[in-house]
């Protein structure tokens, strides 16, 4: 047995010689292999035979993505509001001004922003829409929520600022949240972000002026609260019931 180039040449088993279709080196014939790659969703002879050093593993990016089915809808599914949550901001319109030299309208707009500067969403107010008052989160990693504020005076002072005296240290922060419930006048009841003003005091914004009055009752639940914000806000906008 002898070799020519990378074939083997034998008198007793004799195999044909051939050339590799990529390198252009000669082989045995029965030592080449089809070349295989994805065309579509599965792989197809490019009908070329090559040498073990040319062979190509098939390529993934030639190969066709195939998405699954989408999952069986299931009962009382709760979906997040995209387009209110992703909504930053709001125009209003006013009556259009009149340019003196073409006498062409020119439309006016205001664009409304929050108290932090942000561009506000379609509902400025009201209880967030589906929220239930029983659904104040417990848990969230290691912060416990649903906690009761101990509160000793709730007051109106006539304008739409509720003050909270505490008996003990509420160890809350500005802009951390409460659910309120069980007071005297209904429109200070809901979920609000509260403003700190000591470590036994804080208040909060509602929405409409609330007459002076102890407004705190025996039947009267404060919760800290954990609830979602619409995107660029830190503080709840939808203030009240």
């Amino acid at each position: 047995m002898r070799a020519t180039g990378q074939a083997r040449v034998s008198s007793r088993n004799p195999q044909a010689f051939a050339i590799c279709d990529r390198c252009g080196f000669l082989y045995n014939h029965v030592d080449l292999k089809w070349q295989f790659d994805f065309a579509g969703a599965s792989l197809i002879n490019k009908r070329i035979l090559v040498c073990n050093d040319c062979i190509d593993t098939p390529h993934n990016q030639l190969r066709s993505i195939v998405v699954p089915a989408d999952p069986t809808p299931i009962m009382n599914a709760r979906i997040q509001d995209y387009a209110t949550a992703a909504t930053d901001y709001i125009v209003t319109t006013a009556a259009p001004l009149i340019d003196p030299t073409t006498g062409i309208p020119i439309p006016q707009y205001q664009f409304i922003v929050d108290e932090n500067g942000n561009y506000i969403t379609k509902l400025p107010y009201g209880q967030p829409v589906g929220l239930d008052q029983n659904a104040i989160m417990p848990l969230q990693g290691t912060l416990h929520f649903g906690l009761d504020v101990p509160f000793l005076s709730i007051t109106a002072n006539g304008t739409t600022t509720i003050s909270v005296t505490c008996s003990s240290s509420h160890n809350l922060a500005t802009n951390d949240q409460i659910a309120i419930e069980g007071l005297t006048n209904g429109l200070a009841t809901g979920f609000y972000s509260i403003n700190v003003t000591t470590a036994t005091a804080f208040n909060y914004i509602t929405y409409s002026p609330i007459p002076a009055a102890n407004l705190a009752t025996s039947k009267t639940l404060m919760k800290t609260a954990k609830i979602g914000l619409p995107y660029g806000y830190v503080q709840i906008p939808q203030v009240g019931p």
